[in-house]
């Protein structure tokens, strides 16, 4: 009872420590993702002349939309900050040492986060689906308010009530358009109006109730079918104008568009409405692929006189003598050959504009299915993803252990930024079609997840995944960079060194060392064969450095400066790089077979026997420096 009440107020502590953090780190990602949207959208904001009650709308609804995304972003950091704090202050160390292992100082956070979890998919699917629907009915009414600003150049756009307006060229600084293209469509196709202009500008009135059209440079043709008569022999009328002004009836008050135009978008529909919809749309655009197919068959395979014959038959009359259609083609006249090529061509321009057709249909079919599936499974993956993003930041949060707002800022933003890159690229890929809704959905949770398993795994065993030292040294050691000695003086020497025995050792190091240098040639090419397939065991290096550096931690009890400044020219020898690349045989038979790493690891260690070489050489001379201040410090 006594363990289980510790335990109980170690999860109220850790509780409100990650409480009191993912309050204040909720509204910082929440205000981050917001500003990331209004950046995207800031061409519909600026410059319409919205009230404050509509600006106030769309922050309301855009913060609503945006909580299931800030939640992960949100626990990542809070969870990586609290156990950073805690592993930071010793308090982590202090609870592992009193028998607590990491996961059961999880539990209580791994309750609040599935808590979570359940509670974005609630809000996703009553509050998330209408905020999203108001914000799309928001942006499609900001568009409309000022068209003049939304003129896009080289396509025509038709954002204005009956007028089709092409602008080859704008000037945003001035408003001015160039090489202007305007269909203007009074009643019908009929009675239409086609404006050419080099320049123009479009303006809104001040009672927003017209647009004020300015041309420059112009002509101006107008179909005069209902002033003279449908039978008329001369329809049109051409102006030809240097400077021409015209008003156009555009209701530019701010109004809210009909939501019923925006009830196929997919984001502003529940779980429930998705799946119904789903089934709607797979037999609405199955019941018209099964009719395309229909009229094809009838289309391909009723042939006048031939739909009686059994098409295997039809197809060995065709492959045979008897119909034989380079034959009849060859006995046509000139002119019958060109009408026949005549009617196969625009019958093969109809089957192809009609199949153009149906491919449009069906395409936005698909795309439609395959939004819809993708929506029910963002509603399922941002809920899960504050589970992963837990055990991702919980846990590197215990293995950095560095709190605050530096170290843990930075691993949060990359993390969100290998989910958000993930993420962008399996949506793009499954809302065009090119890989399968649950393959590109399931991207980036399937890279995240084996991260989160490996981190908490390294962490509830204590590891040093990110110990910058081991690494330095691993690359260290692999690049063959040096490792220079820093021995210093000691204030307080308890034991002299062995002068004479220190003497003697490195004579006789010395001697081996000639009689190594001298057979083993260190300065020419190894031996690829024995490099990779017959390693020959040699550990006099080994041997030889283990006894240098007994030597020199004896001599560093010396006073002596000068023997003391000998001792920092010792290198630091690399005692195994120069026999093989690897320990074991197999590993080194595979780098052979690679032939591009094998060739690296030859001449990185024929690199490693010339360093060595030079290494041996320093120490002979370095050795016999220090023999000589020896002898002279004992005949003292």
């Amino acid at each position: 009872m006594k363990t289980m009440f510790r335990i109980k107020k170690l999860d109220i502590f850790i509780a409100k420590q990650f409480g009191m953090l993912f309050f204040g780190t909720f509204f910082i990602c929440q205000f981050v993702v917001m500003m990331q949207y209004v950046w995207r959208s800031i061409d519909e904001l600026i410059g319409k002349g919205l009230s404050m009650e509509i600006l106030a709308q769309f922050f309301w609804y855009l913060g609503l939309m945006m909580v299931p995304q800030a939640l992960p972003l949100a626990i990542l950091l809070s969870s990586l900050i609290t156990f950073g704090n805690l592993g930071e202050s010793s308090e982590l160390t202090a609870i592992k040492a009193s028998g607590i292992s990491l996961m059961q100082s999880f539990r209580s956070l791994i309750v609040i986060t599935v808590l979570i979890c359940l509670g974005s998919f609630y809000f996703q699917n009553q509050v998330g689906q209408h905020a999203t629907l108001k914000i799309a009915q928001l942006l499609w009414s900001m568009k409309q308010k000022s068209p003049e600003l939304e003129i896009p150049e080289g396509v025509f756009y038709n954002g204005i009530p009956k007028t089709n307006i092409y602008v080859q060229k704008k000037d945003t600084e001035t408003g001015k358009l160039y090489g202007i293209m305007i269909y203007r469509i009074a009643n019908s196709y009929e009675d239409s109006e086609i404006i050419l202009a080099d320049s123009g500008r479009l303006q809104t009135t001040a009672d927003k109730k017209h647009l004020l059209l300015s041309l420059w440079s112009g002509e101006w043709f107008t179909n005069q079918s209902q002033e003279v008569g449908s039978n008329a022999a001369v329809p049109f009328r051409r102006e030809t104008f240097l400077s021409k002004t015209t008003l156009i009836d555009f209701d530019s008050d701010f109004s809210i568009t009909d939501a019923a135009l925006l009830a196929g978008d997919a984001r502003g529909k529940g779980l429930s409405q998705i799946y119904k919809d789903l089934d709607s749309l797979n037999h609405q655009y199955d019941s018209i692929g099964r009719t395309y197919y229909r009229e094809m068959q009838a289309t391909y395979y009723d042939r006048g006189p031939l739909n009686k014959i059994d098409s295997l038959q039809a197809v060995k009359l065709a492959a045979s003598d008897k119909l034989n259609f380079d034959t009849l083609y060859a006995r046509l006249s000139s002119d019958k050959k060109k009408d026949a090529v005549s009617i196969a061509r625009s019958q093969v321009q109809s089957l192809l504009s009609d199949l153009e057709f149906k491919t449009m249909i069906t395409d936005d079919g698909n795309k439609m299915i395959r939004q819809h599936q993708i929506e029910a499974v963002n509603k399922f993956l941002l809920s899960l993803l504050c589970l992963i993003f837990f055990f991702i930041g919980a846990p590197l949060g215990s293995i950095i252990r560095k709190g605050g707002l530096g170290i843990p800022v930075i691993v949060s933003v990359l993390v969100f930024i290998v989910y958000y890159i993930l993420d962008n690229s399996g949506y793009q890929m499954s809302r065009r079609g090119i890989w399968t809704v649950w393959f590109g959905r399931s991207l980036a949770p399937g890279v995240l997840v084996p991260v989160a398993i490996f981190v908490t795994y390294k962490a509830n065993k204590d590891s040093v995944v990110f110990n910058l030292d081991a690494y330095r040294h691993f690359f260290r050691k692999f690049l063959g960079l040096r490792i220079k000695r820093n021995i210093s003086g000691k204030e307080v020497i308890i034991n002299e060194p062995d002068y004479r025995r220190d003497a003697d050792l490195l004579a006789e190091m010395s001697q081996q060392i000639a009689t190594y240098s001298q057979e083993h040639r260190l300065t020419s090419a190894p031996n690829v064969f024995k490099v990779f397939f017959k390693y020959q065991p040699d550990h006099v290096i080994e041997r030889l450095d283990e006894q240098l550096e007994a030597i020199i931690e004896d001599l560093g009890n010396t006073k002596d400066k000068v023997i003391m400044t000998e001792l920092n020219n010792y290198p630091v020898l690399s005692n195994k790089a120069h026999t093989r690349p690897f320990d074991r045989q197999w590993m080194n038979a595979v780098a052979a077979a690679v032939v591009p790493v094998g060739l690296f690891l030859y001449f990185r260690m024929w690199r490693f026997r010339l360093r060595l070489h030079r290494d041996l050489k320093v120490i002979r001379q370095t050795n016999e420096v220090v023999i000589d201040r020896i002898n002279s410090i004992t005949n003292e």
